[in-house]
């Protein structure tokens, strides 16, 4: 259980530290101009903390504990963009589907944001954890 919870918390900061990246920097403009008024003034960061603590918990259990298991990182690359891949569809088509204006462009980059990121985060965090016995322990 020990082990879980180093892993979890590396993918978390992992995770965390390239999202904010693209959030607060590369794409932010993108999402205000493509949200306008649906944004707040300020974010609710409980309920972002929130998500990312069980967004992480999934990634670690379909993911990265099954490429580390078997020591395939292929396996923590695809798997983890598909993860990411089919969560961000689902957020992004089911509001596609149910807010009214919501942008096209946002839904394809989105969902293409979460594959990428899911991907990568799910890769590093096997490389780390499967080069560092301080994980596996």
């Amino acid at each position: 259980m020990g082990s879980y919870i180093k892993i979890y918390i590396l993918a978390f900061i992992i995770f965390m530290g390239i999202d904010l990246v693209w959030l607060g920097i590369l794409a932010k403009d993108f999402y205000r101009s493509q949200l306008g008024t649906f944004l707040k003034e300020s974010y609710n960061m409980k309920a972002a903390l929130l998500f990312y603590l069980v967004y992480i918990a999934g990634l670690i259990f379909f993911v990265v504990s099954r490429a580390i298991a078997t020591g395939n990182w292929q396996y923590a690359v695809f798997a983890g963009m598909f993860y990411g891949f089919v969560t961000y569809s689902t957020y992004g088509i089911t509001n596609y589907s149910t807010i009214k204006d919501w942008p096209t462009l946002l839904t394809i980059i989105d969902i293409g944001w979460g594959t990428v990121l899911c991907g990568l985060t799910s890769y590093l965090t096997y490389l780390i954890a499967s080069n560092f016995s301080f994980f596996l322990n």
